[in-house]
């Protein structure tokens, strides 16, 4: 069994307040995010109001804490330790925290910087990106190549075999798209307030790295597939170096699911809001048991399907 956490797209208001009610543990997560942050992230995330939860600066702490306080509300209330962790782009910190690599109050307070980062490495209308759905991953590529020209325009995620998205300098993806008419069943333009993981992110990136040298990186309790290398390790400098590449680098999600599945994982449990990260399993592999944990009636559904799976084992 994997946990799997949630990146960036996956808030709405309302998120975690019912965790944060019903369990003690989940509620000190809010608490000490708060703390940390020197405002209430909580009722940010309880109450919105929504334009102000999309920023990109309280989005990441936002969704960081929700998965975090889902995780250890999972782990009380029954849900075994993981075989592996996994998060997509933001919630690879969400991962860490799980596997007891990161302090919450450090995770938090370099997610909001990794956001007010990566908002301020792009005037906002410079860069856009753009879902694919259904267009051959080398196709995709050859696109954004050829769209290019001095600008970057280049995959940021390769989510699922449907589903890849590009980023770059508008004018670029915007060429992009008029390529891939041709090649993909859909071609989506993303309403986002920069062009995340791609080259135009490298100026976030360098500052990233100061917050990241100053924290501890302790040893995982459990392996952690990173986004960057989309390969498994335990090291916590390998840890910390694959954050620091994946703000200007693709997530690759297929492939990291694809080494899940090659590591005999036949149950992904997605910990924090919504099931955006289950609906991509779905669309590579349908065998694997997809279950979630955002609020009591998801974790108390959630235990008694592991416990139904361990009972037919």
């Amino acid at each position: 069994m994997a946990m799997i956490f949630p990146g960036q797209g996956s808030q709405a208001p309302g998120m975690g307040k019912d965790l944060a009610e019903k369990f003690a543990v989940a509620r000190q997560v809010f608490e000490e995010a708060d703390d940390a942050l020197g405002f209430g992230i909580s009722r940010l995330c309880f109450e919105g109001p929504a334009e102000d939860l999309q920023l990109t600066e309280n989005t990441q702490p936002a969704i960081l804490t929700t998965s975090v306080a889902a995780f250890r509300a999972a782990r009380e209330n029954g849900l075994p330790s993981p075989s592996f962790v996994a998060g997509h782009s933001l919630g690879e910190y969400s991962a860490l925290v799980a596997a007891g690599v990161l302090q919450l109050s450090d995770a938090v307070r370099t997610v909001r910087a990794r956001g007010q980062y990566m908002q301020e490495a792009v005037p906002v209308g410079t860069g856009a990106m753009t879902a694919v759905i259904g267009g051959e991953l080398k196709a995709i590529e050859d696109a954004c190549a050829q769209a290019r020209g001095d600008q970057v325009c280049s995959v940021a995620n390769s989510n699922s075999p449907n589903q890849v998205v590009i980023a770059g300098n508008t004018e670029a993806v915007d060429r992009a798209i008029e390529l891939l008419k041709g090649v993909a069943k859909r071609v989506i333009k993303l309403n986002v307030s920069a062009p995340f993981h791609c080259a135009l992110m490298k100026p976030a990136q360098e500052k990233l790295g100061v917050h990241l040298e100053r924290l501890t990186f302790n040893e995982p309790q459990m392996p952690v597939v990173t986004n960057v290398d989309a390969r498994v390790t335990t090291a916590p400098a390998e840890l910390r170096d694959a954050l620091l590449r994946q703000v200007s680098s693709p997530v690759r999600w297929l492939e990291s699911m694809q080494l899940l599945l090659d590591e005999n994982v036949e149950t992904l449990i997605e910990i924090g809001p919504g099931k955006v990260l289950s609906g991509l399993m779905r669309q590579t592999n349908r065998d694997v048991k997809c279950l979630n944990v955002e609020d009591a009636a998801s974790l108390e559904a959630t235990v008694a399907a592991l416990a139904v799976r361990d009972e037919l084992v």
